[in-house]
């Protein structure tokens, strides 16, 4: 008996194997997927980390870098 899954996206049962776009059951479900990502509606859980900004205040010790 094929293995059958439920696709991520639009929830349609797909089948796994032979499936070229699996876990999705279509080339529409992954791009609208993958769109999602690039928009950054999905997030990963945890603190935000501002990255370190260009001060005047810096520590560097070589003059031809300032």
């Amino acid at each position: 008996m094929p293995l059958r899954v439920k696709c991520p996206t639009c929830r349609r049962e797909t089948f796994w194997e032979n499936n070229p776009h699996r876990p999705f059951c279509s080339d529409r479900c992954k791009l609208i997927d993958l769109g999602a990502w690039t928009e950054e509606r999905y997030r990963i859980p945890g603190q935000k980390i501002e990255p370190p900004g260009d001060d005047d205040d810096s520590d560097n010790e070589d003059p031809q870098l300032n």
